[in-house]
């Protein structure tokens, strides 16, 4: 059949007269142009701010009238915990009933531990890794523990376990009500951000002490601080993990009648299984991580035969000490994350059989060692290894600390570090006008957050001068800046590296392994021998513990790039290196502001640390603090690193409707 040609309708000749633009019309086309030049506005605001500043209140240091003393109130505070520690119904009817507590659960792990013996533990560890995670994991904790034995280190290593044992399950049921409470109420959880801020940035050594004036010197106080210390990832997870509950299930059951209570132990906590264990693996690796630093105040254990080494400059035996606790952090978390993996999974046939003969056989084993009198490691099954340690240190530090030709040696790469570039970075900040640092913060904190962000770190940075410690603050800033770059420099180069190369990414993960859970004292002293005293050698500590995490994120968000993506820009014939830094580097750009923002923290987690080598600052007035005693020292130097960590948090990661307007840009 045949179609017909429609005739078009006449086209009208008359024309209708233009709309004229309404404020309402033009209002989204004028804010667009504000955000498209957001950064050149902020830049003039600031240059006008500058030149007004210069005129109106000129140069200088922190005014020293805006500043407020606090050196009397804390010192009166530190003499009422004293005078009343011994009558006050608050240490003898609350606080001294939880030391008490402490100090029985502590020596009740401690003397079932050895009660089972170094050859029951053995086979405690690797029955418990073989029904969890399989035989390759069992063989790796036997050879373990064995290794702890080994180095002479078993009764150490069963206090520190003891310790642990109890730190931990103190740090998960704490962290896990502060995370039930701030996963079911939101303002619960807006309450609680900023506590669990404070205890995770505040540096350990700055709330040593008021456990220690509350508590005294012993295993409570170690306990305590190393629960303050390791119970926000387990809060910060928990809370995680019942905000993602999948909400139709969460629907079903209420459509079921379930009341709230039933919701909570039937749907939300069983589908935040994998978060809440990994708020116990987190939580383990952060209490390792105090073993050492809770030493100071009469943990015990390994962390006192390493700090025992750093007094002494004895870098064998300060590794002698240090390799258990690597291999205990490394065991529990693989242990540990081999239990998250296998949660949902339907147990194997026979499971609690096999169960019940990894218990007996574990019993079995202890009665044996018992019988045999073989509770305690032998002597001679020990290996002395600190002095070929020490001779190894010794060549290096003759053969590289100076004199090397053409390359010069450690120490003059130290000094030329300080030279040309801690001193000028420092000496450029303190010569700055206060109020230009404040605006610089907050410019910078505008540009990639929101008024809100900007008004948050120049609050920060003005509490800084307000405490009366804005020298030592910008003289620990400049040990921050200088050691972030470093790492970043380092970090991202390996972890694209890593991410890029399979087989470089295995090799890198035992080396990686090793500097996270290695205990900062032990690398101290090595970094000490080869770079000397100064603020050098605590840049060198702070780049170590910071690298892998850099490491690990920047490979991880590399390697998480979209393949169709990267097969998109293969296909239209794209180098390697036009993939890297133009598909792949912007792509992965929330995790390189990640690896930024946790670089920052953990530079800032060892300042105090880098203070008992000679990096001065606010670390030098939180040990100071510690050492004597002096409670207006030592916390008002831990709140300016916690405002420091807070303004370089707010200028380092954009918010999330800045960040997703990026994306869309």
């Amino acid at each position: 059949m045949s179609a017909t040609a429609t005739p078009a309708p006449p086209r009208s000749t008359t024309t209708t007269p233009p709309v004229p633009a309404t404020a309402t019309d033009a209002g989204p086309g004028v804010l667009r142009g504000l955000a498209r030049h957001r950064g050149r506005l902020i830049g003039a605001g600031a240059a006008v701010a500058l030149v007004l500043g210069a005129v109106l209140l000129g140069g200088g240091s922190w005014p020293t009238s805006l500043a407020v003393d606090l050196s009397g109130p804390l010192e009166r505070t530190s003499d009422w915990i004293i005078d009343n520690r011994d009558g006050h119904p608050l240490f003898l009817y609350f606080l001294g009933h939880v030391s008490n507590a402490v100090v029985v659960s502590v020596r009740a792990v401690y003397l079932l531990l050895l009660a089972l013996g170094w050859a029951g533990v053995t086979a405690a560890a690797g029955l418990l890794a073989w029904r969890v995670a399989g035989v390759r994991l069992a063989l790796t904790s036997v050879a373990a523990f064995g290794a702890c034995g080994l180095l002479g280190m078993w009764v150490p290593t069963m206090q520190t376990l003891a310790l642990m044992v109890v730190a931990v399950a103190a740090s998960v049921l704490l962290g896990g009500l502060l995370g039930l409470a701030a996963g079911l109420s939101d303002r619960m959880d807006r309450i609680l951000r900023p506590v669990l801020d404070t205890m995770q940035v505040l540096p350990a050594f700055a709330y040593l002490l008021p456990v220690v004036l509350v508590f005294g010197i012993g295993v409570p106080a170690a306990v305590l601080a190393t629960v303050v210390y390791a119970a926000p990832p387990m809060a910060r997870l928990t809370a995680l993990g019942l905000r993602g509950a999948d909400a139709g299930v969460m629907e079903a059951a209420a459509s079921l009648g379930a009341t709230g209570r039933q919701r909570l132990l039937t749907a939300r906590l069983p589908l935040a299984r994998k978060e809440l264990l990994l708020g116990v693996n987190q939580s383990i690796m952060m209490a390792l991580g105090m073993a050492v630093i809770a030493s100071v105040i009469g943990a015990g254990g390994l962390g006192d035969r390493v700090y025992q080494a750093l007094a002494s400059v004895d870098v064998g035996a300060a590794l002698a000490a240090g390799v258990p606790i690597v291999l205990l952090a490394v065991v529990l978390d693989r242990v540990t994350a081999a239990a998250g993996e296998r949660l949902g999974t339907a147990p194997a046939h026979g499971s609690r059989l096999r169960w019940a003969v990894a218990l007996a056989a574990t019993a079995a084993v202890a009665v044996a060692g018992r019988l045999a009198d073989r509770l305690t490691w032998p002597d001679a099954w020990t290996l002395d290894v600190a002095e070929p340690v020490n001779t190894a240190v010794d060549w290096m530090t003759a053969h590289l600390y100076s004199g090397v030709p053409f390359v010069g040696g450690t120490a003059d790469w130290a000094a030329g570090f300080t030279t040309w570039v801690l001193n000028p970075l420092r000496d450029g900040l303190q010569w700055l006008p206060w109020w230009s640092v404040l605006l610089t913060v907050g410019a910078l904190a505008l540009l990639i957050g929101t008024w809100r962000t900007a008004v948050t770190a120049v609050l920060a940075m003005a509490a800084i001068g307000v405490l009366g410690v804005w020298d030592p603050a910008l003289d620990t800033l400049s040990q921050v800046l200088a050691a972030v770059a470093v790492t970043l420099l380092l970090g991202v180069a390996l972890g694209v590296a890593a991410a890029r190369s399979t087989r470089l990414g295995r090799a890198l993960r035992p080396v990686l392994d090793v500097f996270q859970t290695m205990p900062q004292f032990v690398y101290l002293i090595p970094v000490v021998a080869l770079f000397g005293v100064g603020r050098a050698p605590a840049v060198a500590a702070a780049v170590v513990y910071a690298l892998p995490a850099v490491v690990r994120i920047t490979a991880q968000g590399v390697r998480g790039v979209d393949p169709a993506a990267m097969e998109s820009s293969r296909s239209l014939g794209a180098t390697g290196r036009q993939q890297l830094f133009q598909v792949q580097l912007p792509l992965a750009r929330p995790a390189l502001l990640l690896a930024v923002n946790q670089g920052v923290v953990l530079v800032l987690a060892v300042v105090v640390i880098g203070g008992l080598v000679g990096g001065g600052a606010l670390g030098y007035d939180a040990v100071f603090g510690l050492a004597q005693g002096d409670l207006a020292t030592g916390l008002v130097a831990g709140a300016a690193i916690v405002c420091l960590g807070l303004t370089l948090d707010r200028v380092t990661q954009p918010t999330r409707r800045r960040h997703l307007a990026g994306k869309g840009a």
